[in-house]
């Protein structure tokens, strides 16, 4: 026996901590609300959201390709989910057909960032976003400009929901997921003499499109 297995089997021989702790019947939410009506978690999290510093819109398809036209200002390319990633078909195609180009995941240059997001959180106002095949994690952590597009029907209440419903589904989000990101805002930190500086760690914006 090495000494990797002698101090694994050390840890595996210790006592349980809290094994006589009974389970945990009725789990009380952070941040409760009242009413969890699909209106009003629409209504919380483009509230919270906004409040994050976030700028949400309620959009056709093409109302969504003229405001990423918008926000690209003229540049050429983007960084992009593959389509079959996203919730909105054939943007991609569109894109291309007003001249702009999805470039490699890993293009440093390009500016701004398209993905689908896995969930939504009312209470917060966060977003859910899991990478894997085709879901770049570096769509939404490269780029200045991060743009989510959604449905109204992926916003959950708060993070005890989303972790209910994968604790019941196996936790995909950390057994298939390579990296699961819980986004509230845009990249922030004011750990310098106090001063609030954006992008530092992500995107100095993120722009939420809730389709329709």
């Amino acid at each position: 026996m090495d000494a990797r297995e002698q101090i694994l089997g050390k840890l595996r021989g210790t006592q349980q901590p809290f094994a006589d702790v009974p389970p945990i019947e009725d789990r009380r939410p952070m941040i409760p609300m009242e009413d969890l009506s699909p209106a009003e978690r629409l209504r919380r999290f483009i509230s919270e959201a906004e409040a994050l510093g976030c700028f949400v819109y309620q959009v056709t398809p093409n109302e969504a390709i003229e405001q990423i036209m918008e926000l690209l200002g003229g540049e050429k390319t983007v960084l992009s989910w593959d389509e079959a990633e996203l919730p909105m078909d054939g943007l991609q195609g569109m894109l291309e057909s007003l001249g702009v180009a999805v470039a490699r995941h890993d293009d440093g240059d390009a500016r701004v960032g398209i993905t689908g997001i896995t969930a939504a959180l009312a209470a917060t106002g966060s977003l859910i976003v899991e990478s894997g095949a085709g879901r770049y994690r570096s769509t939404s952590l490269l780029p200045d400009v991060h743009i989510a597009l959604m449905r109204a029907e992926q916003i959950l209440p708060d993070l005890e929901s989303w972790e209910e419903a994968q604790r019941r589904d196996g936790y995909p989000a950390f057994t298939q997921a390579s990296n699961t990101t819980v986004i509230s805002g845009p990249s922030k930190t004011a750990d310098i003499a106090h001063q609030l500086v954006k992008g530092a760690h992500g995107p100095r914006e993120v722009h939420v499109m809730i389709l329709r």
